[in-house]
């Protein structure tokens, strides 16, 4: 009898065998290809078009000089927290962002320069959702002529599938780029705002159209439906010998764990005129998420609530320059470009971590990026990741409101 059984299971694990072998074989599936973008040449828009005859006088400069101090020794950090803790920019190594402190998954990501971007943040019915907020490593919101809000986002360790929609320069954008060596995208300037992009210091690395900027079909005006790809205009630096690794003079602290000395900030209104501005903090995200106008805003790329580890509101002084008019009706000059002056130093709140800290923000040179320092002068770790700066007028703080 045990024969017997022993038999017919051996029997049963034959069939078995011979029954998987004769399985056909099944296809891995491939991923679609990719959709091939055509290269567009960008009609350059009106109010960019070049001057006609530039003058031969200087361009006025742009940042006063600042003298010479003799430097004093830099006192010890806010705080020395357990786990990652970047103060010097030897301390971020070959594999971290200096813009966010984060790894990156390749080292050669940060040979490539940083690229500045020029989007819209009004109207939101045309605008929003923007593409790209979330990939950003920073973000500066800031005041233009009528009180509403552009953006100009900072890309480095990331690489969105497409940014926009890209919009005209402002006076900011002269700093901008060159506080991270960066490359500069936009849609045109005024006269006066593009004669003197034309004079900067990194006139070579404007990208002016061409392979990268694309219009959607969508039905909005035309000046809201312009877009780029980061990689487009990667490959286009390449071309003209302009993309190599950014030559950082100063640069952010970043440490894991919150400093000393913060108060309860969870929720943070900031109050623009034309539109109120909220963030709130997402203790399990451990990050704040945005709402504009009581809406949620989202980034397209992904269709996700747009969140910072650092929301930093940054207070400098705000000028009009008599030089430049931003909108000429009738023939009267309705609005002059406004200048927000982000060098020297001045007041800044950071908050992150449910945490607000007030602390000072600094930039002596103009290859300086911002930097920011608590009471003693010492630099303050961000939270390691995005942050989202909040240009404001100096002597706006009431502008600023923070709850539990």
């Amino acid at each position: 009898m045990k024969l017997m059984r022993f038999s017919l299971v051996v029997v049963v694990l034959l069939l078995t065998v011979v029954a998987c072998r004769e399985q056909p074989e099944v296809a891995t599936p491939l991923p679609p290809a990719p959709t091939a973008v055509g290269a567009e040449t960008l009609p350059e828009p009106t109010a960019a078009a070049e001057p006609t005859a530039v003058p031969t006088l200087p361009m006025p400069a742009t940042i006063a000089p600042v003298a010479t101090v003799t430097p004093t020794p830099e006192p010890e950090p806010t705080a020395a927290p357990a786990g990652v803790l970047l103060i010097d920019l030897e301390d971020f190594g070959s594999d971290r962002n200096p813009l966010t402190g984060e790894l990156v998954s390749d080292p050669a990501i940060l040979q490539r320069r940083p690229i500045a971007v020029k989007m819209s943040n009004a109207p939101p019915s045309f605008v929003r959702p923007q593409s790209g907020l979330n990939d950003a490593d920073l973000v500066f919101e800031h005041i233009t002529e009528g009180h509403i809000t552009r953006l100009t986002l900072v890309f480095y360790g990331s690489t969105p599938p497409d940014v926009g929609p890209i919009r005209s320069a402002r006076l900011i954008d002269l700093e901008i780029p060159a506080m991270y060596d960066a490359a500069f995208v936009f849609s045109g300037a005024s006269t006066g705002v593009n004669q003197r992009l034309n004079r900067s210091d990194f006139t070579a690395r404007i990208l002016r159209g061409g392979v990268g900027y694309y219009r959607t079909g969508a039905d909005k005006p035309y000046e809201h439906t312009l877009y780029g790809r980061l990689n487009f205009f990667w490959d286009q630096l390449q071309e003209i010998g302009q993309n190599r690794s950014p030559n950082f003079t100063t640069n952010m602290a970043f440490g894991s764990t919150p400093p000393v000395g913060g108060t309860p900030a969870s929720r943070i209104t900031l109050d623009y005129r034309w539109e109120m501005v909220r963030w709130e903090y997402d203790a399990g995200l451990g990050r704040y998420r945005r709402w504009a106008a009581d809406q949620v805003v989202i980034d397209a790329n992904g269709n996700e609530q747009v969140t910072a580890a650092n929301v930093i509101v940054v207070y400098s002084n705000h000028v009009e320059d008599a030089e430049i008019c931003e909108e000429i009706r009738d023939g009267r000059c309705l609005h002059l470009s406004l200048q927000i002056q982000v060098w020297g130093s001045g007041p800044a709140t950071i908050f992150r971590d449910g945490q607000r800290y007030d602390v000072t923000w600094r930039r002596t040179n103009r290859s300086d990026m911002l930097t920011f320092h608590d009471a003693n002068g010492a630099p303050f770790p961000l939270q390691v990741g995005n942050s989202w700066l909040q240009m404001m007028p100096l002597g706006r703080e009431s502008s600023v409101q923070v709850s539990e």
